[in-house]
């Protein structure tokens, strides 16, 4: 099973440094913030189309959680997974998103880390979610992204990870992604 691989490369400790233009800069800040309006807008299978064929989306349970292999995580997600939960989140019968959940991400503090030793392009950036579905409630953390670059000069995403503050706490259903 995909996720059971445990070859696959969850640090976010860069392997050596990334020399980026201006430029290239911000055409990484923007694809983060295209992926949050994508989110915010719900426009999910768009979304999808953003990840590489094996690409993973982490929320750890635990500060400091070196992998998703030795204890429960909040999410580890695959294609498959992230796929169905699209499904479930989008079908009209589903009792927990009625009403939808709505969501305001701001994504901000964007830093080039480095390269991982694929080199794929790992950024940090921090996360302030605020999502409503009957009560309010704020999210809040880091979120590392390992971005492969495509043919195109465009990004796609090998790993999500987002580092929640509060990430031990209790939680009522966490529905739509962070």
């Amino acid at each position: 099973m995909q996720l059971l691989d445990r070859t696959f490369d969850v640090s976010t400790v860069p392997v050596s440094g990334a020399s980026l233009s201006a430029e290239a800069v911000r055409r990484v800040e923007q694809f983060l913030f295209h992926e949050a309006r994508l989110l915010d807008e719900r426009r999910f299978a768009e979304w999808l189309a953003l990840w590489t064929e094996d690409g993973r989306y982490w929320v750890p349970r635990f500060h400091d959680q070196a992998n998703p292999f030795e204890q429960i995580s909040l999410f580890w997600e695959d294609k498959m997974l992230r796929e169905v939960r699209v499904r479930r989140v989008e079908n009209a019968r589903n009792w927990s998103q009625q009403p939808l959940t709505r969501s305001a991400h701001l994504v901000g503090n964007i830093t080039i880390e480095g390269l991982d030793a694929a080199g794929h392009l790992i950024v940090r950036s921090t996360l302030q979610l605020t999502e409503w579905r009957i009560d309010q409630r704020q999210l809040a953390g880091a979120v590392f992204h390992k971005l492969a670059a495509t043919e195109d000069g465009g990004w796609k995403i090998v790993l999500k990870r987002v580092n929640l503050v509060n990430c031990d706490d209790v939680f009522a259903n966490l529905e739509v992604f962070i």
